[in-house]
């Protein structure tokens, strides 16, 4: 089976989902859409201290330009415009109004980083323009009560975290915990996390706690001080240019707690090997989707089909970045709920598909992961499973889970 043929065969189950009962008597179009094109807005962090975060973008870019050569949308070509905010909120805010008012976007999509989204999201939702499958798992993006046109997609960092402080009350009965937070809304929703799953022991088994900010040149002094702390765990809330730094830092001066690293830092290319794989082994994280690493997938046909979409769309990344699987499957996403608003591609229209996804497999995510959304429920993936780093790769170990099995 040809890549063409297995993911045109991976979304057709979503469209037939989303598009259940849809009829259309004539085009209906809102800002961005023509009979031959669609406007997508982005802003990633191309430069600046998330740099890293810039494959994704680039991985949005190839898996559209991908479709785009099989036809496109129903038989428009998608324009995806992405912009550089540097992961600085105010930049966010003035790119977002660009592409909103200039370019007049149909919707923004996979927007990267939790205070950026933050600082646009009540200006999209005043202009009922889609913010739709962020790039931050903040608890905040589930909420269609109040912001009903913003949407996740990413796994809470707050489930996540509980299913690290279940891991550590059912194993570690000697825990004393450190804490490593960007200073926040992404940071705090791990702190957050990990007391709600730790309960009414949380005061005793926290034992410290140190923030940094995205400006600082490093946070070894934050190590330095964890360490002395005397805590043998170290629970690690970092974007991936400071978890290496975390690493490499307990490497050199000798501490070995047991260590959990934020899934969105745990990408085997941009961080792992960068901090030096011999200091890696034994660091445990949590994740969704199969990485490119893990001999396990490697061979399968998922697997083949991304690495020759990686080698025809997108060969000057690199293949160890789960952070290009990560693109590659939001993408599908975003190209099956376009395909299921069929000719009705107005953004009311569009949102309601988005938030109308039940039980979908996607071919790289893990498996017993699917992704659904409801009216009330804007929340994709709600399970994760452990994982813990050998010096080479990632392997995973216990079952799925999900923030009530935490």
């Amino acid at each position: 089976m040809t890549v063409n043929q297995t993911i045109a065969t991976s979304l057709s189950a979503a469209c037939l989902v989303l598009a259940s009962g849809l009829a259309y008597s004539a085009s209906q179009y809102g800002s961005g859409v023509t009979d031959t094109e669609i406007k997508i807005g982005n802003t990633m962090p191309y430069s600046g201290p998330a740099s890293a975060y810039g494959a994704i973008g680039k991985a949005n870019a190839a898996y559209f330009a991908m479709i785009n050569d099989q036809g496109g949308i129903n038989g428009r070509k998608i324009k995806f415009i992405s912009r550089d905010d540097s992961y600085s909120p105010p930049k966010t805010v003035e790119l977002v109004r660009e592409l909103v008012e200039e370019e007049q976007v149909l919707l923004l999509f996979d927007a990267l980083g939790t205070a950026s989204n933050t600082a646009i999201q009540a200006y999209l939702n005043d202009n009922k323009v889609p913010q739709l499958f962020v790039s931050s798992g903040a608890e905040k993006w589930n909420d269609p009560k109040n912001h009903p046109w913003t949407m996740g997609w990413l796994p809470s960092y707050r489930v996540e975290s509980r299913i690290y402080a279940h891991y550590i009350l059912e194993n570690l009965p000697d825990a004393k915990i450190a804490v490593l937070y960007q200073n926040d809304d992404f940071g705090k929703d791990y702190l957050e996390g990990l007391r709600e799953g730790l309960g009414d022991k949380a005061d005793k088994l926290i034992v410290a706690r140190q923030s940094y900010e995205t400006t600082d040149p490093t946070v070894d002094s934050q190590i330095v001080a964890l360490q002395g702390s005397g805590a043998n765990i170290l629970l690690t809330a970092a974007i991936p240019k400071f978890a290496a730094q975390a690493i490499r830092k307990l490497y050199d001066i000798g501490w070995k707690p047991t260590h959990f690293l934020s899934s969105v830092a745990n990408s085997v290319g941009a961080v792992m090997r960068p901090a030096g794989l011999e200091k890696d082994v034994g660091v445990i994280s949590a994740t969704y989707a199969k990485d490119p690493t893990d001999p396990q997938w490697q061979g399968s046909s998922e697997y083949n089909e991304w690495l020759a979409w990686m080698k025809k769309y997108n060969s000057s990344a690199n293949t160890a970045d789960i952070l290009n699987v990560y693109g590659y499957s939001v993408a599908q996403t975003m190209v099956a709920v376009l395909k299921a608003s069929g000719d009705d591609l107005t953004r009311e229209h569009v949102m309601k598909q988005a938030a109308s996804i039940h039980n979908e497999k996607l071919p790289m995510l893990l498996p017993g992961i699917t992704i659904s959304t409801g009216a009330d429920d804007f929340a994709p993936i709600k399970q994760m499973q452990l994982e813990k780093f050998n010096g080479n790769n990632w392997k995973l170990f216990g079952e799925v889970l999900s923030g009530s099995s935490s």
